[in-house]
């Protein structure tokens, strides 16, 4: 078997008492002492603190930016010539047959791209921009941990040592010395609550986690809590709710799509899969990425198919991701459905160890975005 990989911060969650999991070929702390549920919800409450070193830190540069983000648009369906400086976008990989290699997000730091993908897609995806992006010199970051603060409370905590913070809106990016360190900042996250993720260099992650976690209303989270919060919030997930079977249109994605890739837009089409992408745009998908919100307790988990009755017929869609949403006090699951039947309100059936469940179709998020707009 191959020895898992390990993050800059692996012996501090070892010393934080972590439960520690395979993913995406690291060792990843799932849990802490305190727990999945209090985790949730103390990340919602006040601020909670996440290793996500294993995802994948990329910088793309050319002979200018706009040549760097013209050629990027030849791979994803994103306005990213049109990013201004400072400013952060989330987008995707398409394939030729308008599915999704990964999600990702990009940010226009002056005269380059700085990218973050997916943890288990880095690898394909930095080959996928090496044999399409000949003019790009591609740059895998890899002397960088990645650390997220997220929650109400993240924005004291974090200014406490980096007081430039403080001014920065949703999807602002900037670079700041953090504790003697150069930081890469970014306001975002993937919980629906405000937030920050922290590039910093691998010898300097765990002081600067140290320092986060002296303040009282910050606590360590794993990736439990963490998959719970982008659930509530709605967010997809790469590999489970989203992948190369799956068109953004499809997954609800079309928000991502700026108006000048689309059909009409002075950079319209142009990256892979686009005749079907921008066509379910204008005509309407055959199925949708739909919330569920299951009728009993028990959640509705990945791979339970969907019924449109109680009793009879074939499966009609099937959920992708599920677990019980602590703050939102109940079952949560995300699938897809046919799109007449993916209306808020619908009743569904979802097949649980032989037996028929009611769930109805519900809109997303479960649980409304914090962001710092």
């Amino acid at each position: 078997m191959t020895a898992l990989l390990k993050t800059p911060l692996h012996d501090l969650h070892l010393e934080l008492g972590a439960r520690m999991v395979e993913f995406a070929g690291y060792d990843m702390p799932v849990q802490y002492a305190a727990g999945v549920m209090k985790e949730h919800l103390h990340t919602r409450g006040a601020a909670g603190l996440f290793d996500v070193s294993h995802m994948g830190q990329v910088i793309l540069r050319g002979d200018s930016y706009e040549a760097v983000a013209l050629a990027l648009e030849t791979l994803v369906p994103v306005d990213v010539a049109g990013l201004k400086v400072g400013r952060q976008r989330y987008g995707f990989f398409t394939d030729a047959g308008g599915g999704l290699l990964d999600d990702l997000m990009l940010a226009n730091r002056g005269d380059h791209i700085f990218m973050v993908v997916n943890a288990a897609c880095k690898q394909d995806d930095l080959a996928h921009m090496v044999a399409h992006l000949k003019e790009v010199t591609i740059e895998p970051v890899t002397n960088r941990a990645l650390i997220a603060l997220q929650g109400p409370g993240a924005e004291a905590a974090l200014t406490a040592l980096a007081p430039d913070v403080a001014a920065m809106r949703f999807m602002d990016v900037i670079t700041t010395p953090v504790l003697g360190a150069e930081c890469w900042i970014s306001r975002s996250g993937y919980t629906g609550e405000d937030g920050f993720e922290i590039s910093v260099p691998e010898d300097k992650a765990e002081a600067l986690a140290r320092a986060l976690l002296e303040d009282d209303s910050v606590l360590p989270i794993g990736l439990g809590a963490r998959d719970s919060l982008r659930l509530e919030a709605g967010l997809c997930l790469y590999g489970h709710d989203i992948d190369t079977g799956t068109s953004p249109v499809e997954a609800g994605l079309t928000w991502a799509i700026q108006k000048v890739r689309r059909a009409d837009g002075a950079r319209a089409g142009g990256f892979p899969g686009a005749e079907r992408i921008l066509r379910e745009m204008v005509e309407g998908p055959v199925r949708r990425r739909v919330g569920l919100r299951p009728e009993a307790r028990a959640p509705m988990r990945e791979g339970t198919p969907l019924f449109a009755a109680g009793t009879g017929g074939d499966a009609i869609g099937h959920v992708t991701s599920g677990a019980f949403g602590p703050t939102l006090g109940a079952p949560m699951s995300i699938g897809y459905l046919p799109s007449d039947l993916a209306t808020s309100g619908t009743p569904v059936w979802g097949e649980v160890r032989g037996k028929r469940l009611p769930a109805t179709v519900a809109d997303l998020p479960f649980v409304p975005a914090n962001f710092k707009r």
